[in-house]
């Protein structure tokens, strides 16, 4: 079974995702959660720049990083890098007004140096759950001094997640699937607990077939086959492409039920719209609910 779905976002490169940041330093606008001047606004996030334009607040933007492809005009500002490998001087380059930023947005050296500048930084939490998103809308909201499109936006996104994650209500043999980021060098790197991969899978009523660790991490052969995956989720649009060929050759893999007797059993969905945990996710959890599932998705 080999499934994909199509969405014009992508995220770039996901092995970033291990990257933190610390508290906001001395120097930058402590506790701030509204913006003074929002008339120049740096996006730095997919989602944050998603949010933004859901909110119709697009005409604050002056520039986005190169995971905020969606929606088409986005592409269209300037692009001040990626999220985990950014560089002070070109966010700055723009002469923004406040820099919006995404939690795990990076390194923390280039974060640190942009929260002492004098331009407004504000973090949005990142939390890959039904509750995260709603969060983020409304963190997003209040920085722009837009709260009640917000609310409205939050309390729209929370009634199509309900109805997404209803779908699956009922069924009880629940597929256990195991998300694959890359396969270089041979080695699987899967999604652990507290990754974004584990909240999609999770919201579309489904099992990540990965325990005993965090984040991501590359798996021995024995660890693959103990999982025992029905199915191998990956995304597209993140960095080298995963070749099936190459996936299913490795013995661990094809011994697994999503592997066996040459019945692969693999889905591909694009990086921004699977993983992103924004406006568009309740789609998301919908259409790998229905690719995993089938006719057993009710409405």
């Amino acid at each position: 079974m080999r499934v994909v779905f199509r969405s014009r976002a992508a995220l770039a490169p996901m092995l970033g995702v291990l990257l933190a940041f610390t508290a906001l330093p001395a120097g930058a606008e402590e506790g701030t959660s509204v913006f003074s001047d929002t008339s120049r606004i740096v996006a730095i996030g997919g989602s944050i720049t998603e949010i933004v334009y859901a909110l119709g607040e697009e005409g604050r933007l002056v520039a986005r990083d190169s995971t905020s492809n969606y929606p088409e005009a986005a592409a269209k500002l300037p692009d001040v890098g990626y999220m985990r490998a950014l560089s002070p001087e070109g966010v700055l380059s723009v002469n923004p007004s406040g820099i919006l930023a995404l939690q795990g947005s990076g390194p923390k050296e280039a974060v640190d140096v942009l929260k002492k500048s004098s331009v407004a930084f504000i973090e949005v939490p990142d939390h890959f759950n039904h509750e995260g998103i709603l969060e983020k809308i409304r963190v997003v909201g209040k920085a722009l001094g837009v709260d009640a499109k917000a609310e409205k936006l939050a309390g729209e996104t929370d009634a199509k997640l309900t109805a997404a994650e209803k779908q699956t209500a009922a069924i009880k043999d629940r597929k256990r699937v195991l998300f694959v980021l890359s396969t270089q060098g041979g080695k699987i790197l899967a999604a652990g607990s507290d990754t974004a991969a584990e909240g999609i899978i999770k919201l579309a009523g489904a099992v990540n077939a990965v325990d005993g660790f965090s984040g991501y991490k590359s798996m021995t052969d024995e660890a693959i086959v103990s999982a025992k995956p029905d199915v191998i989720l990956t995304m597209k649009g993140g960095g080298p492409p995963i070749s099936e060929d190459e996936l299913f050759a490795n013995p661990a893999v094809a011994s697994t039920p999503a592997g066996a007797n040459r019945n692969r059993k693999i889905i591909s969905m694009w990086g921004g719209y699977l993983l992103g945990f924004g406006p568009r996710t309740a789609d998301a959890i919908h259409d790998l609910a229905v690719s995993l599932y089938g006719n057993q998705v009710t409405d």
